[in-house]
């Protein structure tokens, strides 16, 4: 009540000041037109004091609405917790590696991918909010799970069925990876699906990897040479950044970037990677599994709050180099968080200032040459 209050008194203030400091910016202006004119003062005087009431009623209804529209944002945000982690403590996901050292090649690669093009898309940090992740408890039914005609038996888990919640907006023909991820907390699972389609009450994939939320994983993850539902081999859902993270001002996990497939080292990985999929770049190029770190030098001042919110998490815990394609970050859908992207001011554009050249890699150890050879762990 008293922060509320206290945010009230704030945008009065401000308010009053962004007037009175237009207005006196407008007093100059018309000042020094009188002044080239050789306006009568006394029409001077008048035409002044007419434009300025009309203007000072202009800037209270056009403030009016802005700070209002703060106020409601505000409200929107209010009540939203942050998100719990989902995998104990000790997780590579939530590793702190502000203070980790650099890979002896860091500088080159970063220089060859700097030149070789940077990011997807132009060279622009984009971010896809395209990715759902569906919540299901002890309530939610089971829907049939098929085999698809592309099952990866070797890299699969396989139950016959799955938790999907009801009316969750996934039905239809697959397009593109198709994943359907579930996150069932009252069971400690986390469901995961490539190439996916619900049709008739039915989930068809050609692969499912089912994550226990209770384990640390070791650095070889689900198993050496195993993909999953992202080319690396990597849980998806615990590295999406997502709109309650961001209101809520703490991201506390790495993220989850790609790169274009030519952009990437060809026939190797590294942990935590335990995959590569399809890249064909030369050995400069960042394997997958790659951990970029955004500079403690970078000024995250120069971004907007919201963005501001990423970029810690980024010089923090850094981002994972986990799939191949043009748009480098995927957030998760505001459809299942309570906050919403628009009433934050946060888009597929907010991160477009931050280059190549802004990050680090990380240690990365050994390179594992691709076999495709897959063991999983018990």
């Amino acid at each position: 009540m008293f922060a509320r209050e206290e945010h009230k008194a704030t945008m009065k203030i401000m308010k009053s000041l962004v007037i009175f400091t237009m207005g006196a910016v407008l007093g100059f202006g018309v000042a020094v037109t009188a002044y080239k004119l050789h306006i009568n003062r006394a029409n001077f005087a008048q035409r002044f004091a007419q434009k300025a009431e009309h203007l000072k009623d202009h800037m209270a209804f056009a403030l009016d609405r802005a700070f209002s529209t703060s106020q409601v944002r505000a409200a929107r945000t209010e009540h939203v917790a942050a998100p719990a982690a989902y995998f104990p403590p000790g997780s590579v996901w939530t590793q702190d590696i502000s203070h980790a050292p650099l890979d002896p090649q860091s500088s080159a690669i970063i220089t060859w991918l700097a030149e070789a093009g940077g990011w997807g898309n132009n060279n622009k940090m984009q971010i896809d909010f395209g990715m759902r992740v569906l919540q299901a408890d002890a309530s939610t039914p089971n829907v049939p799970f098929h085999k698809g005609s592309g099952w990866m038996a070797a890299d699969s888990d396989y139950l016959t069925t799955i938790p999907l919640p009801a009316a969750s907006g996934i039905e239809g023909p697959c397009e593109g990876d198709c994943q359907i991820i579930v996150v069932d907390r009252s069971h400690g699972k986390l469901y995961e699906t490539y190439q996916a389609n619900y049709t008739e009450n039915v989930v068809t994939a050609d692969f499912l990897a089912v994550w226990d939320l209770n384990r640390v994983y070791p650095p070889s993850g689900r198993g050496d040479q195993c993909t999953s539902a992202d080319a690396a081999g990597f849980p998806i859902a615990p590295l999406l950044f997502n709109a309650d993270e961001i209101a809520t001002g703490s991201i506390n996990h790495a993220i989850r970037f790609i790169l274009p497939n030519q952009r990437m080292r060809a026939h190797f990985f590294v942990h935590p990677a335990t995959h590569a999929g399809a890249p064909r770049g030369p050995v400069l190029a960042p394997p997958m599994g790659a951990r970029f770190r955004l500079k403690a030098s970078y000024d995250v001042s120069q971004l907007m709050p919201e963005a501001q919110v990423v970029a810690r998490a980024m010089q923090k815990y850094g981002m994972f180099l986990s799939d191949g394609g043009n748009i480098t970050l995927t957030a998760q859908s505001d459809k299942d968080t309570k906050a919403k992207y628009a009433d934050l001011d946060f888009d597929s554009h907010s991160l477009y200032g931050l280059k190549v050249t802004d990050f680090e890699v990380v240690d990365m150890g050994t390179p594992i040459h691709l076999t495709y050879d897959c063991k999983r762990n018990p």
